[in-house]
């Protein structure tokens, strides 16, 4: 079993490797930073001379021999060391605001160009990665875990090593005024280099523990904000508020345990210089009582001590954040290292003008092994052919869907568009040739223009009044105030269904594409919406290739031919006229199971 260190050590590596592609681009910034921040470590150097110079200057105008030949104390070198002091520290202070800026912009940038980079790739990865995952701990690595991954290498990462740097060139300082002094400062140091190693991978332990623990409580709240309807329908608020109880307490507890261990760490440090301090005074005012040091020297070791110390408080800090947002770094490798199993070929084929021919060629696919969904189904759908495809629930059906669109790959057999197989073609052409019309109509927000042009981004305000008007949305949009820009709440939710399954179909003329598929477009629609819906689906279908998969009869009727699936094969195939619809979509799911006589 590999050891703690090595563990820590790994996950920082996959963290800084996440963030290392999009460092390159804010050089200018994070090296203007680190400049300020090195300038800053030179007037903390400098700080305690001026203090220094009084105190001896002082001490020998009251008489003392400190055998070193400087000044004594004038008003001049008062006032000089006084001025000195205001503007070393205001000096100190402009470096710091500056560097603080320039890395919190460069951070920002940072996270955001990571944040798109996680958003991008979690939209390239399968339906089968997504129906696996919770959408809630995904949105809470892309949202909350990015944003903690500015603390490694910005917002901690950086002035912990420009601490590192003022610590060591203030032990270099001491080791000239006095080595005694220098070699409390250094025990110091290591005594504090033993503490954060025993520590650091515990608190990343814990942190790696907090984060799952809050992604769960995303996932938590979000399916019930999601499901409220039937939450309230079926009394189940006791019940939901139990299982977010329960994750919230546990993620308060490691939460605790994690900022425990990094308190410890910070205040085992407060106690290391405390003691650090003490050495110094005692050994400190014996050397100044033998003459091997002035009371200037020693004045001026206490506050590099002190100063030396602020660095260590601050690696105690900074080592808990960033033991912290390694975590959550882990967690955004993780999603990461999801390989999408859906790709472009590296040499796909070019493109031609689509005429609209589909085949499935003995495909079978499964979701799970030993699961089949399709059993070496074939299907030939001619260039502008309308096709309904019909069967029991849980035959196989809406696979057939996504098979055309690519959403899936079968595990043998082809799928191809006239003739060439999809798995050969750039994945985003091909699905620019294909509309799909799908049973759960998804709305964005925004208003319902935007929506609709999400069919083809670049049409023209008139192209997206046309399809309007032809898939009947202009039919209620007439009577609302503001018209087709009238807002689309969370999910359509103050639309009704047949509403918008009719801004999906708006879409779909939008896009203006040879292929059409249509996933049961007039489910869960009363008889009105089911009859303009239809009749949409009727103008829309004219001269494209269509596939409909539908449980409806009367839909079924409009095409040309239909094709019955069951338990994952095409057991009938024929004119619509002739289909045994009525018995194939009346019978329940363990009736059908018995398959109809095949006919070719």
């Amino acid at each position: 079993m590999a050891s703690p260190d090595r563990l820590r050590a790994s996950a920082l590596r996959r963290t800084l490797g996440l963030l290392r592609p999009h460092l390159p681009g804010q050089r200018l910034l994070l090296a203007g930073g680190g400049g300020l921040l090195l300038l800053e470590v030179l007037w903390r150097v400098l700080e305690p001379w001026p203090t220094k110079l009084v105190v001896d200057a002082v001490t020998r105008s009251l008489g003392a021999d400190l055998g070193d030949g400087g000044p004594p104390a004038t008003l001049q070198l008062l006032l000089a060391c006084a001025l000195a002091t205001v503007s070393i520290i205001g000096l100190r202070a402009v470096c710091n605001f500056g560097a603080t800026v320039m890395f919190a912009l460069g951070g920002s940038r940072v996270a955001t160009q990571l944040r798109a980079r996680v958003f991008d790739h979690v939209q390239t990865l399968s339906r089968a990665y997504h129906g696996g995952s919770r959408s809630g701990d995904v949105v809470q690595r892309l949202v909350s875990d990015v944003g903690r991954l500015q603390e490694v290498a910005i917002t901690a990462g950086m002035p912990l090593l420009v601490n590192v740097v003022t610590l060591v060139a203030m032990l270099g300082v001491l080791l000239w005024i006095d080595s005694v002094m220098a070699l409390v400062a250094l025990v110091a140091v290591v005594a504090f280099l033993l503490f954060s190693r025993t520590s650091t991978g515990r608190i990343t332990q814990a942190s790696r523990r907090t984060r799952r623990s809050e992604g769960d409580l995303a996932s938590i709240a979000q399916e019930t904000l999601a499901g409220m309807t039937l939450v309230q329908a079926y009394t189940l608020e006791q019940e939901r508020a139990r299982h977010f109880g329960g994750s919230n307490l546990k993620s308060l507890k490691d939460g605790v345990k994690a900022k425990r261990l990094a308190a410890g760490l910070e205040r085992r440090t407060d106690v290391l210089v405390g003691v650090s301090t003490a050495a110094v005074l005692f050994l400190g005012g014996s050397r100044v009582l033998s003459g091997a040091m002035t009371p200037g020297d020693l004045v001026i070791v206490l506050t590099y001590l002190k100063t030396a110390m602020k660095p260590l408080r601050d690696l105690a800090k900074y080592t808990g954040r960033i033991a912290r947002a390694t975590a959550s770094g882990e967690r955004v490798a993780d999603l990461l290292d999801v390989e999408p199993e859906i790709v472009t070929p590296a040499d796909p084929v070019a493109p031609w003008p689509v005429r609209g021919g589909v085949s499935l060629s003995g495909v079978a696919l499964a979701y799970e092994p030993g699961v089949p969904v399709l059993r070496g189904l074939s299907l030939m759908v001619r260039p502008g052919e309308h096709v309904a495809v019909v069967g029991p629930s849980g035959s196989g059906k809406s696979t057939v869907a996504s098979l055309l669109l690519r959403l899936l790959d079968p595990d043998e057999g082809q799928v191809a568009l006239d003739g060439v197989d999809l798995r050969d073609v750039d994945l985003t052409w091909l699905r620019s040739q294909v509309a799909l019309v799908h049973q759960d109509a998804v709305l964005f927000t925004g208003t319902i223009e935007d929506n609709i042009r999400q069919g083809r981004p670049d049409a023209t305000d008139a192209e997206v009044e046309e399809a309007a008007r032809l898939a009947r949305v202009s039919a209620f949009t007439a009577y609302l105030p503001e018209g087709l820009r009238t807002r689309v709440s969370e999910g359509g939710a103050n639309l009704s269904g047949g509403q918008r399954q009719r801004i999906s179909l708006a879409r779909a003329f939008l896009r203006n594409a040879p292929v059409l598929v249509l996933d049961e477009p007039t489910t869960g629609l009363d008889p009105d919406n089911v009859v303009l819906v239809t009749d949409a689906i009727r103008d829309l279908a004219r001269g494209r290739t269509t596939v409909v998969i539908t449980h409806d009869v009367d839909t079924a009727r409009q095409a040309e031919r239909v094709v019955v699936v069951e338990a994952g094969r095409v057991t009938w195939q024929g004119p619509a006229a002739e289909a045994p619809l009525e018995r194939v979509l009346d019978e329940d799911d363990e009736a059908s199971t018995q398959p109809l006589r095949s006919v070719s």
